[in-house]
């Protein structure tokens, strides 16, 4: 009776926060024209209320962003008057054109990326009425955005203000862009660095949250309250500073203040989950996973950490069209590999599997889960060209999965034992990265994506490992985690 009790107020709970979720979020679109375009080969979106003819504003994202992941701003834009053209950089979102270039200097990627921004400003003056224009960006982008108005300017089309969000930028200068307000989070104390940097140049008396005004130069700089370089894309703080900062420029006072996106969001992706959570009542029941003794435990886990890493790094060559996939690739199959001989598993993978149990895991961590983040977050959907990578990866993915459900006994381990699990996977990548910091320094980029999938996913393969078994959970999470690493890095040539 408890356990019914507990998943009657789980669904309960869950359809509550699906429904009120789901009715703000969609109420942040109501009224709003939201028109996929496509700039030559740039997957782009235009926003704005039906007959707008305010000001343009460009959005551009950040590395491994897509348009998905500014919409806080972009249908704030929109709903203040403005018209806002959003796109999907080379290599990001569901452009099907991989990033290329050398990234390590200017003119490479960073040049390709700024041509590819100046084409999308090219399209948007095109609209009719566009004569005043506007372009914010966030993290890598800041720097793309702050050269290509530079560029536009020398080429006698300048742009009306910059937004650059978590911005790190060699481009600025004490006159350019004249007008430009920098916004960062508060837990970000680097770049609000780099921020007061950008400020000074203009005047060095100015502290944050003041604007600097010299000449034709005009830069501020932000700190939106309790937030890092995600949090302030959802932050109401850093978006209402953003539209007030355009309606400044463009002489204009548009009503409201931003709500808060990023937590109905987050309510929305808690309520998913939690409604998986009565539904693993009805998986036909597995074996429980053997106990492991102490030792082997940690034999199982410090041994790959350290070895697997010591055997690829020296032989690694890139062969996938993903950004560090390719080693993640064999990093993972050899750690999950090496992994199941250590705890004994191979006697366990044929072993009452339940195909239903895999499919209802994958389902609803891609599909149910999935929908939902790239409606509202981020892209989660691939183009057709993430599909070989997709699969690709899922050679690595699955036997660390089947692995990991094994050492932590399907989510019947201890506390200890299921950070110390996860916690040494962190350890062997930052290794790798250590050892050959001028291909793999990447990698450490994909901690917190594989942090998520834990906290998100691992959570459902959970409940899925102590009623259907280890192994059924560890091949649906192992699938799951492929589609979320392949939709997440970008296309590189």
């Amino acid at each position: 009776m408890t356990q019914n009790l507990k998943r009657r107020a789980f669904g309960l709970i869950a359809m509550i926060l699906i429904v009120v979720s789901v009715f703000a979020l969609e109420q942040a679109r109501e009224g709003i024209e939201i028109s996929p375009i496509s700039v030559g080969t740039t997957p782009a979106t235009l926003y704005q209320e039906p007959g707008a003819e305010g000001p343009i504003v460009v959005v551009a994202h950040g590395f491994a962003g897509s348009r998905q992941i500014m919409q806080a701003y972009s249908l704030r834009l929109a709903r203040a008057g403005y018209r806002v053209l959003a796109f999907d950089f080379e290599g990001h979102g569901r452009n099907p054109v991989p990033m290329s270039g050398d990234v390590t200097r200017v003119e490479g990627t960073t040049a390709l990326l700024v041509a590819q921004t100046r084409q999308v400003i090219a399209a948007a003056r095109a609209l009719p009425k566009s004569e005043r224009m506007a372009i914010l960006g966030h993290s890598m982008a800041t720097d793309i955005i702050v050269r290509a108005s530079i560029a536009e300017a020398q080429a006698g089309r300048p742009l009306d203000a910059v937004v650059a969000i978590s911005m790190f930028s060699q481009g600025v200068t004490a006159t350019e862009p004249p007008r430009l307000l920098v916004i960062t989070g508060e837990w970000e104390s680097f770049l609000r660095g780099t921020a007061m940097e950008a400020v000074h140049l203009v005047d060095p008396a100015v502290q944050e949250g003041e604007v600097a005004v010299v000449g034709g130069v005009t830069r501020g700089a932000i700190v939106a309250p309790m937030v890092e370089h995600v949090g302030v894309l959802f932050s109401p703080t850093a978006v209402d500073a953003a539209q007030d900062w355009l309606d400044e420029t463009f002489g204009r006072q548009s009503p409201g203040q931003a709500g808060p996106m990023g937590l109905w969001i987050l309510a929305l992706l808690v309520g998913i989950v939690m409604g998986f959570y009565p539904l693993v009542a009805w998986l036909p029941k597995g074996p429980e996973a053997p106990p492991l003794s102490t030792r082997r435990f940690l034999l199982a886990t410090g041994l790959p950490a350290v070895a697997v890493p010591v055997i690829v790094t020296p032989f690694y060559s890139n062969f996938l069209p993903v950004l560090v996939a390719d080693y993640l690739m064999i990093h993972l199959a050899l750690y999950g590999l090496l992994q199941l001989t250590l705890v004994g598993g191979w006697r366990h993978l044929g072993r009452g599997v339940s195909g239903v149990a895999v499919l209802a895991l994958t389902l609803w961590g891609i599909v149910v889960f999935g929908l939902a983040l790239d409606r509202y977050a981020a892209s989660f959907w691939p183009s057709t060209a993430r599909l070989p990578i997709i699969a690709a990866l899922g050679v690595g993915t699955i036997p660390f999965m089947v692995a990991d459900s094994l050492v932590t006994q399907g989510g019947r381990g201890a506390l200890w034992r299921r950070g110390l699990a996860r916690g040494m996977l962190f350890v062997s990548l930052g290794l790798a990265a250590a050892l050959d910091p001028e291909q793999l320094t990447f990698v450490i980029i994909v901690l917190p994506v594989f942090v998520l999938f834990f906290v998100v996913h691992g959570l459902m393969g959970r409940w899925v490992a102590r009623r259907a078994g280890a192994v059924a959970a560890g091949l649906g999470l192992g699938l799951c985690l492929a589609w979320a690493l392949g939709v997440s890095f970008p296309l590189f040539s």
